[in-house]
Parts: C-alpha cells; structure tokens; sequence
C-alpha cells in the first residue's frame, strides 16, 4: 500500500516546492508548498488531465483555453485541469496544493 501525509511539507523562498508522494505507472499525486506571492506558471500537460485539491491556504488559479478565467482557491476546493489546457497559481497566502494527474506520463510544457 502507498500512503503519504502531505501536511507539514517544506516550503522554499527560491521557487514553489514540488514533492512527489505517490507514483504509478497510471497516476502521480505531487504536493505543491507555495510561500504568499509565489506562483507555478501557465504549462499544460498533453497527455493527462490534472486535478488540484486545496488543503491550506488562498490564491487564485487560472485556466486559458482561449480566453482566461480564473477560481478562487481555498481549503476544500477542488479544480479540473483538462488535458491541454494551459493553467497557472498565484498564492495569496502560505498555500498546500495537492494534485493528481492521469495518463502518465501525462508530460509538461511551458507557456512561452
């Protein structure tokens, strides 16, 4: 059985800190620890959807699909990255984001 506690993870001042917890060879659920201010960029992945549980803080998350929208992001909420959709975060405050992608590898691309 693979079991992982997200809570009490690491949070870095250089960049947003990405810890991987559970991998298959269909699935991969990463914990995201972000500082207030920090933010994982506009990227998407090609090959998988993507899903982002909030357990601690706010920031507002971004969907692109041709036009912009955005959500408001606290614990309990949960948002729908779809596969090749480009989608970012911004934290407001000390934010724990866990997410779950399929497909592996679902693979990852910058905005430019």
């Amino acid at each position: 059985m693979q079991q992982a506690n997200v809570a009490g993870g690491e949070f870095k001042d250089d960049a947003v800190n990405k810890v991987t917890f559970i991998k298959t060879e269909q699935l991969v659920q990463d914990t995201y620890y972000f500082k207030p201010g920090q933010v994982l960029d506009y990227h998407r992945h090609p090959n998988g959807d993507q899903i982002f549980f909030v357990h601690e803080g706010e920031g507002t998350y971004f969907l692109d699909n041709g036009s912009e929208v955005s959500a408001e992001l606290k614990p309990g909420v949960v948002v729908l990255a779809p596969k090749g959709v480009w989608h970012k975060i911004i934290a407001k405050s000390k934010l724990v984001v866990s997410q779950a992608t399929g497909g592996q590898p679902a693979g990852f691309e910058k905005r430019a």
